[in-house]
């Protein structure tokens, strides 16, 4: 199989991923009470009306990056960082019922320009507003993961635990690896449920921290403290850095 025709076959597949985890953020939005927009979300200093907010320009930002790499041109992720900033911030005050139709309606927009998609455009390299430099067919698990992260920082009842397997395991590898070599101590990370394992730091193994990999991925991803893994020897967990 030609590289364009993987980059679409796991663009569609995770297309699937996506659908399912925007039906599980509108169901959960639809579920809360009206004032719950302007009441702390689980994001220091964002109210559960700047995280909607986030995630619908999330959308439109990658509908722009798809663009760039179906036309063949540069089309920036956001026109600048103000601006992104600028969309969040006008965006967080909005009513309950306005922000569900605009996290429908930017959903619709993005599936929209994924349609638009040749096999071949799937492979075009696009730029990250990070500068991180990858295929379009990434776009989609990026957006993946701002759904299923931001659904347990929206502290409305969607928690790790409800995190669907394949996205835990492959975020639990993909943290481990970013933090692996860093200047942490060693710690070797076990999956008790999937058996999957990882390390990170650097060193001599200190620590072997075991638990689900929903509750590993969790602490890695700064949504959990760890007070739930099970740690030999019996020490404090490390410090880890924001994770995003």
């Amino acid at each position: 199989m030609s590289d364009s025709h993987s980059a679409a076959a796991l663009a569609t597949e995770r297309l699937n991923l996506v659908e399912a985890s925007t039906r599980r953020m509108l169901e959960t939005v639809a579920g809360l009470k009206p004032e719950a927009v302007t009441e702390p979300s689980a994001l220091p200093g964002w109210t559960r009306g700047h995280v909607l907010a986030h995630i619908a320009r999330n959308a439109d930002s990658l509908v722009n990056l798809l663009t760039g790499a179906r036309t063949g041109t540069d089309v920036p992720q956001y026109a600048s960082e103000q601006a992104r900033d600028q969309g969040i911030e006008d965006g967080a005050g909005r009513p309950l019922d306005a922000q569900l139709a605009d996290l429908r309606e930017s959903h619709e927009r993005f599936a929209a320009a994924a349609a638009l998609m040749d096999p071949e455009d799937w492979a075009a390299d696009v730029r990250h507003r990070s500068g991180a430099v990858f295929p379009a067919c990434d776009l989609v698990w990026k957006r993946l993961g701002e759904l299923e992260y931001h659904l347990v920082d929206l502290d409305g009842g969607y928690t790790p635990a409800e995190w669907p397997e394949e996205f835990a395991v492959t975020e639990f590898h993909k943290l481990a690896l970013k933090l692996h070599g860093t200047e942490l101590p060693a710690v070797e990370l076990v999956a008790e449920d999937t058996g999957d394992r990882g390390l990170i730091g650097s060193g001599d193994t200190a620590l072997t921290v075991q638990g689900p990999v929903r509750s590993l991925l969790a602490w890695l991803s700064g949504r959990s403290a760890g007070a739930d893994l099970r740690r030999t020897p019996d020490t404090a967990l490390p410090q880890l850095p924001p994770m995003g």
